[in-house]
């Protein structure tokens, strides 16, 4: 799946996602979805989801996530289980800790923090 050099996990365009948080949003409190939700604003609390999310170039994240796949391209404080995989992008920053089956840290990420890979099964 990762052959090749930028390969991005899933879809990353803003028609592919059910719902987006545009950047001059601020939301406090907790958040939950089950379809794809893409995040470009700033966000204080909480995230559990059963679906895929991306934290786009901009968005400012402090929460603890928990999602299926999680694409990072923004700044997130907080720690983040992505069930399946969890991408930190060239221009992404993770100050936290992850647990996931698959991580990815693309050259030019930052992540501060323990990393805790885990096989597909043994999570079920």
């Amino acid at each position: 799946m990762f052959d090749e050099k930028n390969i991005v996990p899933f879809e990353t365009e803003e028609e592919d996602f059910d719902t987006v948080m545009a950047g001059d949003i601020t939301f406090n409190g907790n958040l939950r979805f089950v379809k794809p939700f893409m995040l470009k604003g700033r966000l204080n609390g909480n995230i559990d989801a059963t679906s895929d999310l991306l934290i786009d170039t901009d968005a400012l994240v402090n929460a603890n996530i928990v999602a299926d796949r999680v694409l990072i391209r923004g700044k997130v404080k907080g720690n983040i289980t992505g069930y399946k995989l969890v991408y930190i992008s060239s221009t992404g920053s993770v100050i936290g800790d992850i647990s996931s089956a698959q991580v990815v840290l693309e050259p030019g990420s930052v992540f501060s923090g323990k990393c805790t890979m885990y096989n597909v099964e043994s999570a079920s």
